[in-house]
């Protein structure tokens, strides 16, 4: 004889798992994060990312829209007052160098990545 079974419901699950052992709660990414012992820094991806995407505007061709206003070679003014802090900006105090030689950087892609990966993700005993 073949036995239905129906469906738990959640008080019925818990009761289940507290009997068996089982773990009831919930695992977050920040709880697998911690066991794992790894470290996850918003400010680090956000680098990385803008860093590689910049990598791939500039390596694009002279005419790319995109390029122009990284660039900030678009014709017309800025409004009046402070002025906002452009994406040039972050990349010129994210890596420390001018704007001719993360050009240079740019176009060799391996040196690129190796340049993403040094600011992105600096060593601990970097500070």
């Amino acid at each position: 004889m073949r036995r239905e079974y129906k469906p738990l419901k959640c008080e019925d699950y818990a009761r289940y798992c507290v009997c068996h052992g089982l773990p009831t709660a919930k695992r977050t990414n920040d709880w697998v994060l911690d066991k794992a012992e790894v470290s996850r820094s918003l400010l680090e991806s956000v680098k990385a990312r803008k860093l590689t995407y910049f990598g791939h505007v500039m390596r694009s061709s002279s005419e790319s829209l995109d390029k122009q206003i990284m660039q900030g070679t678009t014709p017309g003014s800025r409004k009046r007052g402070r002025p906002k802090t452009m994406w040039m900006d972050n990349i010129f105090q994210w890596t420390g160098y001018t704007l001719d030689k993360i050009l240079v950087y740019t176009e060799d892609r391996v040196r690129w990545r190796q340049l993403v990966h040094g600011v992105a993700k600096p060593r601990s005993e970097d500070g």
